[in-house]
């Protein structure tokens, strides 16, 4: 272990920044990609200005905050543009649509074909005063 301990700690900020980011391609998700920012940033700022190890980890954590305050304000209100808004809400996709029923449809159970796929259905209670009730 003397080649870690022979080794200034900047380029041991920077091997563990560039892990990190390494780890980020492997990893779900988009976290690491800051936290190994900060860490590159922090050996930079170490190997210019020979920090002691206090503040290092004080650099290291302002970095890390501010690293993930700016990448969620960035990629948290990147809106995708679509051609298609309902995509992911296949019930808003369902609104307004014509099925065909296979099986009587009740207020406890019944069976529709939507598209190529048939699905179980509920029809409303019937209320009072309406043609169901003979009123």
């Amino acid at each position: 272990m003397t080649f870690f301990e022979d080794l200034d700690p900047g380029w041991l900020w920077m091997i563990g920044g560039v892990v990190l980011l390494i780890a980020e391609l492997l990893a779900p998700g988009f976290f690491l990609v800051f936290i190994g920012a900060a860490a590159v940033a922090t050996g930079l700022f170490t190997l210019l200005f020979d920090l002691g190890i206090a503040p290092q980890l004080a650099l290291f954590a302002l970095y890390s905050i501010i690293a993930l305050m700016v990448g969620r304000r960035v990629y948290a209100n990147q809106g995708v543009e679509s051609s298609d808004p309902l995509l992911n809400d296949r019930a808003a996709q369902l609104v307004g649509r014509s099925v065909h029923v296979i099986t009587a449809v009740d207020e406890h159970s019944g069976r529709v074909r939507v598209g190529d796929g048939e699905w179980s259905a509920r029809g409303a209670l019937p209320t009072r005063g309406s043609a169901h009730n003979g009123g």
